[in-house]
C-alpha cells in the first residue's frame, strides 16, 4: 500500500524514519528481478543473470540504485547504530562485500563495451558508498571495495580529461552531480590529485554561468539542472566566492524567480519508471534548497525562501517512497539526502 500522508514534515532524519527507510532498502537490495541492466552483448556468451554479472549490486532494479541503497544502509547504520535493522545491515555487508564479489564487479568493468557503464552517476554513488563506510569505521569493507573505487577514479579521471562540455540534463548523465559526490569522496579519502581535478573541471565548466533560466523540469528529471549545478559550485568555491557566483547565477531568487524552480513537480503515474523520476526531483530539490539556503546568511531574504521551498517539496515527495517498485527501489535515498541536509526547516 502507498505510504500514508506526512502530516508534519520532520526537520531531520529520525530513528523512526531511518528504521523505515532501512527496511525499504533491505527489501530490495537482494531482489534480483525485475532488473534493468546497463549491459552490451558482445556475443551469446554474454547472456548471464544479473547476480552473475554483478555479484554485489544485482538488486534494486538496476546497478546504481543498488549501490545507493547500500549507501543509504551504511548511512543509517552510522547515524543510528542501535537500530534493530543495524544487525541485518552488518550481515548484508559481510555477505555481499567480499574479495571474491569485488573481483567480480571489477571483472565486469574489463569487459568489451563496458567503458561507459554507469557513467557518471553510478561511479559517483560507488565513491560515496566507500566514503560513507569509511566514516562508519567499516574499514574491512572499505579495503575490500578499494579496487572497485580505484577503477572508477581512473575512469572518472580519464573521462574528465576528454569531456569538452558538461552534461546539464536532470537525469543520470548530469556531470555537476557526479563532480559534487566525487569531491566528497576525494576529501574524505584525502585524494589531493582527484580533488584538484574535480575543482578545476567545475570551474572550467560552470564558473562563467550567469542568469540561469531554469527551464525545468523535463518530464523525466530527478535532478534540477540549475540547483545541482549551484550545489556543486557551493562545494567547489570558497564561501565568499560562491556567494558572488550564486548572485550572478540566479540573480532573482529573492523574488522567487525563476518561478519554475519553486513549483514542485506533479507526478501523473507512479508506475511509470521515468515519470516517477519527478518524485525524486521534488526530494532532490529539497536537498539542494536546504544546502543552498544554509550557505546564506540569516538575514538574506533568499534563505527563508529556499528553506520554505524545501519544505514544500518534501511535503510532496515524502508520502510516495513506497507503494510501487518503480519508485520504491530508489526514492528513500533522496529522502535521506534531503532530511540530512542543511539547517532545520524552521530556522
Amino acid at each position: 500500500m502507498p505510504d500514508a500522508p506526512v502530516s508534519k514534515i520532520p526537520a531531520r532524519l529520525t530513528k523512526r524514519l531511518a528504521a523505515r527507510f532501512a527496511r525499504i532498502a533491505l527489501s530490495h537490495v537482494g531482489r534480483e528481478y525485475p532488473n534493468k541492466l546497463d549491459h552490451v552483448l558482445a556475443g551469446p556468451a554474454d547472456l548471464k543473470a544479473p547476480r552473475v554479472l554483478h555479484p554485489i549490486f544485482y538488486g534494486s532494479l538496476d546497478w546504481h540504485s543498488c549501490v545507493h541503497a547500500f549507501w543509504l544502509l551504511a548511512h543509517i547504520r552510522r547515524r543510528f547504530p542501535a537500530l534493530p535493522e543495524s544487525d541485518a545491515i552488518a550481515v548484508l555487508f559481510a555477505d555481499r562485500i567480499t574479495a571474491e564479489t569485488v573481483a567480480g564487479e571489477c571483472d565486469y568493468l574489463s569487459r568489451r563495451f563496458a567503458g561507459g557503464f554507469e557513467r557518471p552517476y553510478g561511479w559517483a554513488w560507488l565513491l560515496m558508498l566507500v566514503a560513507e563506510l569509511a566514516r562508519d569505521g567499516m574499514m574491512a569493507e572499505v579495503e575490500r571495495l578499494r579496487p572497485l573505487a580505484h577503477a572508477f577514479v581512473l575512469r572518472l579521471t580519464a573521462y574528465l580529461s576528454k569531456a569538452a562540455y558538461p552534461v546539464r540534463t536532470g537525469t543520470h548523465a548530469n556531470t555537476a552531480f557526479a563532480l559534487a559526490f566525487a569531491l566528497e569522496y576525494a576529501e574524505q579519502q584525502a585524494n589531493a590529485e582527484l580533488d584538484r581535478l574535480l575543482r578545476e573541471t567545475a570551474r572550467t565548466w560552470y564558473a562563467a554561468d550567469a542568469d540561469c533560466q531554469a527551464w525545468e523540469p523535463d518530464g523525466e528529471d530527478f535532478l534540477s539542472p540549475a540547483l545541482i549545478e549551484a550545489e556543486c559550485m557551493r562545494r567547489v568555491l570558497p564561501p565568499s566566492e560562491f556567494r558572488v557566483w550564486f548572485d550572478r547565477f540566479l540573480p532573482r531568487l529573492a523574488a522567487g524567480e525563476p518561478a519554475t524552480l519553486f513549483r514542485a513537480a506533479r507526478v501523473s503515474d507512479r508506475s511509470d519508471g521515468r515519470i516517477v523520476h519527478l518524485d525524486g526531483l521534488n526530494l532532490s530539490r529539497a536537498w539542494c534548497f536546504r544546502l543552498l539556503g544554509g550557505a546564506l546568511g540569516p538575514d538574506d531574504p533568499r534563505r527563508s525562501r529556499l528553506l520554505a521551498a524545501a519544505e514544500d517539496h518534501l511535503a510532496l515527495g515524502l508520502p510516495h517512497l513506497s507503494g510501487d517498485y518503480m519508485g520504491e527501489h530508489w526514492l528513500a535515498t533522496f529522502a535521506v539526502l534531503a532530511l540530512e541536509a542543511g539547517p532545520p526547516l524552521s530556522s
